[in-house]
């Protein structure tokens, strides 16, 4: 069975583009947010000696990314208003090379968001590395690149979000979904 939500709307993009800081605006202004997978499985598997981390055992942080990523989803499936996602099921596919697991193929096809996902191109203005985001510059420009060409590869519409202040970032994306 697919479920489609045209009301679930993933922001994606590489590493330090503003997503997050976006859907906290967003989320002060009323807006149901689900906060990014990727950077909890980091924190936790970091914490724990787990080895789930993208520098560690991709393959393992792609499970685990997807797997919550899909309760999100399901836990959600019944919300009729809009929802904002810091990335979506579809993120993890072919992150840093790896091929998508059965499970995530399985996923992408059976759980689709909205098919216009606002993608965040690279600012070097506002970006930053820390213990949990290490990619450098020319990574953070690759990773915009694959982001279009995957989604467009899955049937999703990317919808590039300009560099702006973020009341003209919200403004352009509540345009976008009213």
């Amino acid at each position: 069975m697919i479920v489609h939500k045209p009301n679930f709307h993933v922001f994606t993009g590489g590493p330090g583009v503003g997503k997050t800081t976006l859907l906290r605006h967003l989320a002060s202004r009323g807006e149901r947010v689900v906060q990014e997978n990727a950077r909890a499985v980091i924190r936790e598997e970091a914490a724990s000696g787990g080895g789930g981390t993208p520098w560690q055992d991709n393959r393992r942080f792609c499970d685990l990314t997807t797997a919550r990523d899909l309760a999100d989803f399901d836990r959600l499936a019944g919300e009729t208003g809009r929802v904002f996602f810091d990335r979506g099921i579809m993120d993890m596919w072919g992150a840093n090379g790896t091929p998508p697991s059965p499970a995530l193929q399985e996923a992408v096809r059976t759980r689709r968001y909205n098919s216009r996902v606002f993608v965040f191109p690279p600012w070097r203005e506002i970006y930053g590395t820390d213990a949990e985001r290490r990619q450098d510059w020319a990574e953070a420009e690759a990773t915009f690149k694959r982001i279009v060409r995957m989604l467009a590869e899955l049937d999703y519409e990317p919808v590039v979000v300009p560099k702006a202040a973020i009341q003209d970032r919200a403004a352009f994306v509540l345009a976008r979904v009213a």
